[in-house]
């Protein structure tokens, strides 16, 4: 019995001292690697197993001494624990070759500061959508008569289209109700153009009488007036006139053919245009549906949402400029004809066309108006028509505009202003013509799918808060509970 004993005291101190020497080694293995991160073994050793032996049975009370002296392990060859062990430092730069460092980054790109990523990736961006609307204009360049010729059909038909869909509305068909406008909106353009060829060609004697007098004038005041000039710096300066006329003939002939040019271009645009016109008034529904086709899917029904505010938009804009541009032409067409300026009533109606040009299309028509009056009347009149000009800007841009326009296009007149020297700029006319009402159908457009997102948004934080507040419900009910449900009613005996 007391040999067992020893034996099995033997065996317990041996245990002990494995677990110290295992405890040891751990120990400085986990140092190797704090010091050098980038040497990792292959795998992680765990305890040495030591066999267990079975020992001789025992007497009860041996047995029970026994146990309790090796449960109880000598002080200088106790096992650390867990807790005693240091964990390993952070290896933020692990794989990367470098010493670890708590103050640098871990990537290159942490080190560069926060204002200058944003401001690199904006660029970026930004350059890639200055090179996509590059390609674009210089595409609606080079298919400018096509470009100008559905711009203008759009225009025209969000003017012609209400009425079309008045008629409708009265039983009148599809095909009658657009071709009987589109006829009747090409007969109203011709009797405006009837009517400035047969003003001008009637007045035009009077009017070529009045302009000699008033050069004549003009050469008397500047003989007579403050300039001081003789006849023959006058003479001299019409015959150097004449001869730059003589002179640059070959210029002026391919001026000329540049003109036919220009004839057969404006004439094509008008065909195009009338045929673009009747196939908006006729089919102008379909066309759209087939242009959503077009889109991706998932865009379809942003778009198509979209689509019939724009047109509201764009025939809003077109009507109140009508009706702005009429004002205009019948306000200053009533001045200069008080005034006594020859040609009023076709200069009124260049004055209603150049209208369509937000804010500065009627005051440049109307300085036409200004140079007939200072060759035909003098300079008290052409200031007096000048001061009538100016007069009915005012109560455009602060009555009229604000007024007719102000829900149907809610741009800024800087905005307005900046856009018609874009387009100008970049189209011509017609560019100038055309660039307000894009701006306004864009301004549209945007805000809708901007509300749009704003309220999927709200939708989906609604739902995510009902979802959340069912699984807080769920999580509060005991575990052998069921949920709430009607109770089936019990049948009859």
């Amino acid at each position: 019995m007391a040999r067992g004993g020893k034996a099995f005291k033997a065996v317990a101190k041996g245990m002990a001292v494995v677990a110290s020497a295992a405890a040891v080694i751990e120990r400085r293995r986990r140092a190797a690697m704090a010091a050098d991160p980038d040497e990792l073994p292959a795998e992680v050793p765990g305890p040495v197993p030591v066999p267990r032996a079975d020992p001789a049975p025992a007497p009860a009370p041996v047995a029970a001494a026994a146990a309790a002296e090796s449960q109880a392990p000598e002080p200088a060859t106790a096992a650390p624990t867990a807790a005693a062990v240091a964990p390993p430092a952070p290896t933020a730069h692990a794989g990367l070759g470098r010493e670890y460092h708590p103050g640098r980054p871990a990537t290159p790109a942490e080190a560069v500061p926060w204002g200058l990523r944003v401001a690199a990736e904006s660029t970026w961006r930004l350059l890639l959508l200055g090179a996509a609307l590059y390609v674009l204009f210089y595409v609606v360049d080079m298919l400018r008569l096509v470009a100008f010729s559905v711009l203008a059909s759009l225009l025209i038909a969000a003017l012609l289209e209400p009425s079309v869909s008045w008629l409708r509305r009265r039983g009148v068909p599809r095909s009658l109700a657009a071709g009987g406008v589109f006829l009747s909106g090409l007969a109203g353009i011709g009797l405006v153009g009837w009517f400035v060829v047969w003003q001008v060609s009637t007045n035009l004697p009077d009017v070529t009488a009045q302009v000699k007098d008033g050069v004549n004038q003009l050469r008397d005041w500047m003989v007579n007036g403050p300039l001081h000039l003789t006849q023959q710096q006058i003479k001299d300066f019409a015959d150097q006139i004449t001869k730059a006329i003589t002179t640059n003939t070959d210029q002026l002939t391919s001026a000329s053919i540049t003109g036919a040019q220009i004839a057969v271009e404006v004439l094509t645009s008008l065909l195009m245009t009338f045929f673009t016109t009747f196939f908006l008034l006729y089919d102008g529904e379909r066309i759209w549906n087939w242009a959503l086709r077009g889109l991706p899917r998932h865009s379809r029904f942003a778009m198509a949402g979209a689509g019939p505010k724009a047109w509201a938009t764009l025939t809003a804009y077109v009507r109140g400029t009508v009706c702005v541009a009429f004002i205009d032409a019948v306000c200053i067409g009533i001045g200069i004809d008080l005034l006594g300026v020859p040609l009023a009533m076709p200069l009124a109606v260049i004055i209603f066309l150049g209208a369509f040009v937000p804010l500065v299309g009627a005051l440049v028509t109307g300085t036409v108006a200004v140079l007939i009056a200072l060759v035909t009347q003098g300079p008290w009149t052409a200031l007096m028509v000048l001061v009538v000009l100016i007069a009915v800007m005012q109560v455009e841009s602060h009555i009229l505009q604000p007024l007719i326009l102000g829900r149907a296009v809610r741009v800024h007149p800087l905005g307005v202003v900046l856009g018609v020297a874009a387009g100008g700029i970049i189209g011509g006319i017609g560019g100038a013509v055309v660039a307000v009402p894009l701006i306004a159908v864009t301004n549209t457009v945007v805000g809708h799918l901007r509300r749009r997102n704003e309220a999927g948004q709200a939708v989906f934080t609604a739902l995510e808060a009902a979802r959340e507040a069912a699984e807080r419900t769920a999580a509060a009910q005991p575990a052998g509970a069921q949920p709430p449900t009607a109770q089936p009613a019990a049948a009859a005996d």
